[in-house]
């Protein structure tokens, strides 16, 4: 049976020569690609945030009272996660409205490219998605996008992590080519098999050329030989060629700020890259602190004499009932130990949870939030009046992180109008929708409710309309949230409602003014 295995193996392994023949390529890790030049290093570093966004740790290796090496599992406070779900929360939500005006400035003009777009959100449930990778994003320096046409014919949009995203042609501000890495186990003949997609996107001689390469391995941390894309993709094309484009099909967002850590890397940088010293500062105390309550239940020392004896044994050994854990029998003299002495040692609460708030605040200030965005108000729940000016630094840093995730987006709407044009993608032949993009601006409305005092607002905005210094269709936009022409239906209809009635303050702000 041995010899019979070698033969096999040998077989296999020949197999394998053949392939690497035909195919030209065997790669130990993806950036060993001829294509794709940016340093290894920088997919060490995600890897490592990886580890610190999903909470992951070694078990902890410590000498018992015994003098015995032991292990026990790390207990971590997974304070990335609730950062960058924080961070995340503050600067897109679901009540964001992307829509399409004219240059003029007109919704009207654009309704059935915004209608399209719409439903490809909807239909995506882009909102929520957005939200979700962009916290992850937060954590690991980006995340990119990539509108596609699926079997349907239906527009939809597929999300790429931080590690799966190579960029090729690029600069420190833009990316116009990259590698799209995504994993695929199966089992074949009783073994794990991983087979890794790599798809290029570049561009050729004016032409946007998306090409598949296909590899396959037996060891998770090696990405293999290239086989062909027959072998779990059967309908891909290995090559897709499209003219008169005029960006990629693909959006990266960047975290804002420079990359640190490689200069010249058009990557971002994660929360975790400036501030690992102090999460592991922060995770080693909890640790320590979730060890001491552990182990510093209540115990007692119990004279021999104190503790009932079970008749039924011949040594009559003292006993105590299985659930108790409190008291520890002494033995000796029972005229000598009389004394009944607790052992229970007072847990550092207050000295734990100082240390914890500091170094809560100090990771605050390395990741751009305000001085309590994280720990818990002494004072309780704050108003959004408050919030501006006592988070004043977690407001700049979601300025920040808007201008990224607003150019993220523009680029997405025109990555989507280029693909909805090209008929060739569709089942019938027939493009969506043909839109240029010199024909349409990309309005965005993020909603500040968590910075704005909504109340305060109105009472203000109310004044200054009634006195005629808003228009007070702009009015309704600020504070209903409604597109520019909902806001001109509303006027309408609050016109003719207003119509022989008498008159009130409320009735000059009507009649003041579109």
């Amino acid at each position: 049976m041995k010899i019979w295995n070698k033969i096999k193996g040998l077989f296999k392994r020949g197999g394998q020569a053949v392939q690497i023949a035909i195919n030209g390529k065997q790669l130990a890790s993806i950036t060993d690609h001829p294509k794709i030049t940016i340093e290894a290093d920088e997919y060490k570093r995600i890897d490592q945030n990886i580890r610190y966004y999903s909470n992951v740790y070694e078990p902890v290796e410590f000498i018992n009272s015994k003098a015995r090496k032991k292990t026990r599992p790390f207990y971590p406070l997974n304070i990335t996660k609730t950062a960058a779900r924080r961070l995340a929360s503050v600067i897109f939500n679901e009540k964001c409205k992307i829509s399409l005006i004219s240059p003029e400035g007109h919704e009207e003009d654009l309704e059935e490219a915004n209608e399209l777009l719409e439903e490809i959100f909807q239909g995506d449930n882009f909102y929520n998605l957005f939200e979700t990778n962009l916290e992850k994003g937060i954590a690991l320096g980006g995340f990119a996008m990539r509108p596609y046409v699926n079997d349907e014919g239906k527009i939809k949009i597929a999300w790429i992590r931080a590690d799966q995203f190579y960029p090729l042609q690029s600069n420190t501000n833009d990316i116009t080519e990259c590698a799209i890495a995504t994993r695929t186990v199966r089992t074949e003949n009783d073994e794990t098999v991983y087979y890794t997609l790599l798809e290029f996107h570049e561009w050729r001689d004016g032409q946007y050329v998306i090409s598949n390469e296909l590899y396959r391995s037996e060891q998770q941390n090696v990405i293999g030989n290239q086989v062909p894309l027959t072998k779990i993709y059967p309908k891909l094309a290995e090559t897709v060629k499209f003219d008169a484009l005029d960006r990629p099909l693909f959006v990266y967002f960047k975290t804002p700020g420079a990359n640190n850590k490689t200069l010249e890397s058009p990557l971002g940088v994660g929360i975790v890259d400036n501030a690992k010293e102090v999460l592991d500062q922060i995770n080693i105390t909890h640790d320590q602190f979730y060890r001491e309550i552990k182990l510093g239940k209540r115990r007692v020392l119990v004279p021999e004499q104190y503790i009932r004896i079970n008749e039924n044994d011949p040594e009559r050994q003292p006993y105590f009932d299985d659930d108790e854990d409190t008291f520890i029998g002494l033995r000796g003299d029972a005229s000598e130990n009389k004394t009944i002495t607790d052992l229970t040692v007072p847990i550092r609460t207050v000295q734990y949870k100082d240390a914890l708030q500091h170094l809560i605040k100090e990771f605050e200030v390395q990741i751009g939030l305000s001085t309590g965005a994280i720990t818990y108000a002494d004072d309780g729940v704050k108003t959004a009046t408050e919030i501006v000016s006592n988070n004043s630094m977690t407001y700049q840093t979601r300025s920040s992180y808007l201008t990224m995730v607003e150019k993220a987006i523009n680029e997405l709407v025109h990555s989507i109008f280029e693909l909805a044009g090209y008929r060739e993608l569709f089942p019938n032949g027939k493009a969506l929708i043909n839109l240029n993009s010199d024909d349409y601006y990309v309005n965005i409305f993020f909603d500040d409710g968590v910075f704005v005092d909504k109340d305060k607002q109105l009472e203000e905005d109310l004044k200054v309309a009634v006195a005629g210094l808003m228009p007070k269709k702009e009015f309704i936009m600020r504070n209903y949230g409604l597109s520019e022409e909902e806001a001109k239906d509303w006027v309408k209809q609050l016109n003719v409602e207003m119509q022989g009635q008498s008159g009130t303050s409320e009735e000059a702000f009507l009649n003041n003014g579109d």
